[in-house]
């Protein structure tokens, strides 16, 4: 007995869905044009057709692989007789089951569709699709749909149960006619019988997405964002916090203590900042800034109306040196202001940790700062009211709630959460994924960096490289030498970083070499950057340990080996180290050849562009959204059909569309997230 065909519901689950609905929403990836036949006699060599005709002959032959040949001449005889020795096509079948052969005897009918080669004896097709028929067998009223498969299920099994679902399911439109009227949309009913079964005169382009059914589905789409990031924005806005009004003065105390002025974009993002922190409700605001725009300090800024109620503050750094560096600073600045700041990572043992532990839960401790150690079971806060998370971006959805979950108490207060990113975002990720969060964006550079020059080269100049470093180093200027990045293990990329320090230092004995890892202890880390900060050191060796959170001015030049094998956000990062002080400042970019095209593409965008949201751009133009962002990061489903690039247009009237039918068809909104998020608003709520 032959296996029984699967269901919609186990075609559904075997294709990544949780409900069989979904497969309405599978669309094909192209199409195949069944409805017609090409006579034999016209077939030309490189053409996709299909073709009928009987078995003259067929035979297994053994060489040069065991394949089933089949000779299929036209069923009919032609006009002419004389022409009819002609009208042959050859097709080899190089997987074929016993049964096969037994079937495909000479007279037997049969249809055929493939590509048309030109092969020894005269046209061939190797492993067409292959059908026996019967005279008059209808062919099909629509244009076959090939869909995105995955292995064990055939393009007929997808097929039929596609069709069968959409028979099956609701298609009633979700959405009012005058708004399709408004955006000239077509009905989500007619769009979607025409992507799965269009008509023979139909384009065989049209899953290349520019068709006008394709703009119904990616405004659904980007409506559906828009609704439930603003429901998850109306749900967290019905929660309260404690509202933090004013600062005490310490930030004018603060600010009199620093050789330096707030630039007037910080003075702007800080003030919007500020307004979040003095509404009843928990602030949720991603603050974004090149390398070296200041960041850093706005957020001390913006703790200290949290501190001046008498609650805590935290902050939450994703690498153990960056939580070091964070901690330095805000300890620098806030101790004099008589404030508590402490940090807490893995690597603090002992009676120090335990003892931090208890300032922290008895409100000792103003300012915690540290790694996702903050947010373990054991870390209790006194009263939590503002939480920082910074370069937000590396951590997962699960581990920032469960620090904005360390400040629920027994008053029903959510804290304040504030986002740090040195990846910009481009303005259309903003007004997507972002479209929940409030965006401060520190749009200028403090006066006094140094523009940084970019200059790419081969490493078979390492040498040349090398020996100019002694010179630049015995000038006065340090320098970083960043090793290659090994993704495969942190193992090698120690090794790597390693046999630099030992080479460096063998080439260059005059001068003072220093290594930091990340597989080091924090207090040998620690030594090595302070002793490269005070000067003791011309080269420090690194791996991207220095990508965030280091700030040496008489750092001037920065030399990163096989820079093919970074992205551009870390390359932007690391080159974001120099340039902090009066030096003329340049990044030397070591590639290995050969380059791949992406490789080449992102060492001449580095290099042509200082400018971080550019550079943010064309990393969205090369890797798209969900590698952007990184989807498992930022919790949220990645737009299947929409690019933001591209359909800016659907995006923006996606926007004033949500807000209308938020504000007067509850309805509306109900049947499209339904629609299209059957799974709810599981994604949102971080």
């Amino acid at each position: 007995m032959p296996p029984a065909r699967p269901t919609p519901e186990t075609v559904a689950r075997k294709l990544g869905y949780h409900a069989p609905g979904e497969l309405a929403l599978h669309l094909p990836l192209r199409y195949e044009d069944e409805t017609r036949l090409t006579p034999l006699h016209a077939l030309r060599a490189g053409d996709i057709a299909q073709v009928e005709g009987c078995i003259a002959h067929a035979q297994i032959q053994p060489r040069p692989r065991r394949q089933l040949v089949l000779e299929v001449r036209e069923a009919e005889p032609r006009s002419h007789p004389a022409e009819d020795g002609r009208t042959g096509l050859f097709c080899r079948l190089i997987h074929f089951y016993p049964n096969q052969v037994e079937q495909l005897k000479p007279g037997v009918r049969v249809r055929l569709f493939g590509e048309v080669r030109a092969g020894f004896l005269g046209h061939e097709m190797v492993h067409p699709r292959l059908r026996v028929v019967q005279p008059g067998t209808p062919l099909p009223t629509s244009l076959t749909p090939v869909y995105p498969g995955v292995a064990g299920l055939s393009q007929n099994v997808i097929r039929q149960a596609v069709r069968a679902t959409l028979a099956q399911i609701d298609l009633t439109e979700s959405l009012p006619q005058d708004l399709l009227r408004h955006l000239r949309l077509p009905g989500f009913a007619q769009v979607l019988w025409q992507l799965h079964a269009p008509s023979p005169d139909a384009p065989l382009d049209l899953a290349k997405r520019h068709a006008p059914g394709w703009r119904r589905l990616k405004f659904d789409e980007l409506l559906a964002q828009q609704l439930s990031l603003r429901l998850a924005a109306r749900q967290r806005h019905a929660l309260c916090a404690q509202a933090l009004t004013q600062d005490g003065g310490l930030g004018e105390r603060l600010l009199a203590l620093l050789p330096f002025s707030l630039t007037p974009a910080q003075h702007r993002v800080l003030e919007e900042i500020r307004r979040d922190l003095a509404r009843p409700h928990p602030m949720n605001r991603l603050l974004q800034g090149d390398v070296g725009s200041g960041k850093t300090l706005v957020a001390a800024l913006a703790v200290l109306p949290a501190l001046a109620a008498g609650t805590q503050a935290a902050v939450m750094a994703p690498t153990e040196i960056l939580a070091e560096q964070l901690y330095r600073k805000l300890h620098e600045w806030l101790t004099p202001l008589g404030l508590r700041v402490a940090w807490l990572t893995a690597a603090l043992k002992g009676r120090a940790r335990r003892q931090t532990l208890v300032d922290i839960a008895t409100g000792r401790v103003h300012v915690a700062v540290g790694t996702q150690a903050l947010f373990q079971a054991g870390v209790i806060f006194h009263n939590l009211s503002l939480a920082v998370v910074d370069e937000q971006h590396r951590f997962g959805v699960e581990q920032r709630l469960a620090l904005r979950e360390k400040g629920h108490g027994a008053d029903g207060l959510t804290p304040h959460l504030l986002m740090l990113s040195a990846t910009p975002i481009p303005r259309s990720l903003a007004m997507s994924y972002y479209a929940d969060l409030d965006v401060s964006v520190i749009d200028a550079l403090p006066p006094g960096r140094t523009p940084v020059r970019t200059r790419v080269m081969s490493l078979d100049r390492r040498d040349e490289v090398i020996a100019r470093l002694r010179d630049y180093c015995l000038g006065g200027a340090q320098a970083y030498w960043v090793c290659p990045l090994v993704e495969e293990s942190e193992k090698l990329q120690l090794k790597a970083a390693e046999a630099s320090h030992a080479e460096l230092t063998a080439a260059l004995p005059e001068l003072a070499i220093g290594l930091v890892h990340g597989r080091m202890k924090q207090a040998e880390k620690a030594a090595v950057m302070a002793a490269f900060k005070a000067g003791k050191l011309h080269l420090l060796v690194a791996t991207t340990v220095i990508e965030v959170g280091v700030d040496v001015p008489n750092a001037a030049l920065m030399v990163i080996e096989h820079a093919e094998r970074y992205g551009l956000a870390q390359l932007h990062q690391l080159r974001g180290r120099v340039g902090r002080g009066a030096r003329e400042s340049n990044c030397l970019l070591l590639y290995g050849g050969p380059l791949s095209d992406a490789a080449r593409q992102r060492l001449h965008i580095i290099k042509e562009n200082t400018d971080g949201f550019a550079i943010a751009r064309e990393d969205l133009r090369l890797r798209g959204p969900g590698e952007f962002l990184g989807a498992r990061q930022s919790g949220l489903p990645m737009l299947r059909f929409a690019d933001l690039e591209e359909d800016l247009d659907l995006l923006q009237a996606a926007r004033g569309a949500a807000e209308d039918l938020l504000a007067q068809r509850s309805d509306a909104v109900h049947r499209h997230l339904e629609r299209w998020l059957p799974r709810g608003l599981d994604y949102f709520r971080a």
